[in-house]
């Protein structure tokens, strides 16, 4: 590691402690030249997919644009911002798994779904209805027996 005073390329470790959640590890080295002390951070580097959309145009996985869809899906719904952190990660999750290098945003809509339809019910009705193009009553109404209690096989 450089020192970022000196420019010097040799440098020690001095401490190395890893974060609470086990993803980031801290540690403190000291410059062999000047002597001076700086932190780095290492973390995983992760790789999501691509995005294509529905165009064929290709972008980055956006973490922000997701949290963007689910929260104006549940805006002014009683979910909290922990269970959309949580469903953030459970799609990304799906999304590593999964392996590929690439997604559409067909699959990640229906990801989305996914995790509104465990989240909050009316958010779910509100994303489908955007993301499937509702056009009349009968798709609303089917979505809303779809999600509905009594609509379900014992």
């Amino acid at each position: 590691m450089k020192c970022p005073f000196c420019g010097n390329d040799e440098t020690g470790v001095v401490d190395t402690r890893v974060s609470e959640e086990g993803d980031i590890v801290r540690r403190r080295r000291k410059c062999a030249a000047c002597d001076k002390r700086f932190t780095t951070y290492e973390r995983a580097e992760i790789q999501l997919p691509q995005v294509v959309k529905k165009n064929g145009l290709r972008a980055d996985f956006s973490r922000a644009k997701l949290r963007a869809s689910l929260e104006l899906a549940l805006r002014k719904r009683p979910v909290s911002i922990e269970s959309v952190d949580a469903a953030i990660a459970d799609i990304e999750e799906k999304l590593l798994t999964a392996g590929e290098r690439e997604v559409s945003t067909q699959q990640l809509g229906e990801l989305v779904m996914r995790e509104l339809k465990k989240l909050d019910k009316v958010a779910y009705i509100r994303f489908a209805s955007v993301y499937r193009n509702f056009e009349d009553v009968d798709a609303f109404s089917k979505a809303i027996k779809e999600v509905s209690p009594s609509s379900r096989k014992k």
